[in-house]
């Protein structure tokens, strides 16, 4: 499984993971692009969900592994992508919804003129 370095957080989505580290222990992020995800990834308590090879590491925000199922990073594998914090509700297992917010995503098409 890859591992790349293609996401990045907000200040608020730092702060809202190391809370949830406090709360919950050891946690994975999961975005797996399905018809109802949308731009809403997972924060899942580690080891409640299998990660397998059909996915793929993003990278990590706080010490917390963040994947992406391949289908849904050959959509957005072009973008720059960004966690951030929104009110509302997420996914009904995602770990900050009691909390009456989610994370989001945020992504910013890459400047192909860019130098790397």
């Amino acid at each position: 499984m890859p591992e790349l370095k293609a996401i990045d957080a907000t200040e608020a989505a730092k702060e809202l993971i190391r809370d949830l580290k406090k709360e919950h222990g050891d946690l994975i992020f999961h975005q797996s692009g399905g018809c109802c995800d949308g731009s809403s990834p997972m924060c899942l308590k580690e080891g409640t969900m299998i990660i397998g090879d059909a996915d793929v590491k993003l990278g990590e925000i706080e010490g917390v592994p963040f994947y992406m199922h391949r289908r849904q990073y050959e959509y957005w594998k072009h973008t720059s992508l960004t966690l951030d914090v929104v009110e509302g509700i997420g996914g009904m297992f995602s770990v900050e919804g009691p909390r009456g917010v989610r994370f989001h995503i945020r992504s910013e098409p890459i400047d192909s003129t860019e130098s790397s």
